[in-house]
């Protein structure tokens, strides 16, 4: 199922590029909130989304990349660290000049070998100077439980 999915938005991807937008690139750090503090030290990853202005301010897309969980080296010895892959739509307000409020809404994907996924969320609200974003945000993951992590971020438009 986790490579349908894949398969399915790397082909939306390829798919969307073609038309009029912009492709976003970046990376994020992060740290580990709530229940999934008491485990991982530290979130690490990269982020790309592709945009289209649909209204005066308003750009909407999707979104996608992969977030790495380290886990605290008291638990290395009985559990690996937590990838997730999110697969989300994604919209951004332009509330002033070069600041927005954004969010990403889908489903994440844990990469690791019987973890289930769950309902994806990160809003998010940032600065814009020229073709730099950067942003605070809290990325979640919901599914009988959570794990969630306040991050930074910076995006490239490309």
């Amino acid at each position: 199922m986790k490579k349908l999915f894949l398969a399915g938005a790397l082909a939306f991807f390829v798919g969307v590029s073609a038309q009029s937008g912009y492709p976003k690139l970046g990376f994020h750090l992060g740290i580990p909130v709530g229940d999934a503090g008491d485990i991982y030290s530290f979130n690490v990853g990269v982020d790309a989304a592709y945009l289209w202005n649909v209204a005066p301010n308003f750009d909407l897309g999707v979104a996608t990349g992969y977030s790495h969980y380290l886990v605290k080296s008291d638990f290395s010895d009985f559990i690996d660290g937590l990838g997730l892959i999110p697969i989300a739509a994604t919209g951004k307000y332009t509330v002033a000049p070069n600041f927005f409020l954004g969010a990403d809404l889908g489903y994440g994907l844990f990469t690791n070998e019987g973890a289930d996924g769950g309902f994806y969320y990160q809003p998010k609200i940032g600065y814009e100077s020229g073709k730099t974003e950067f942003y605070l945000g809290y990325k979640g993951v919901s599914n009988d439980g959570s794990i969630g992590s306040v991050n930074v971020g910076i995006n490239f438009k490309l």
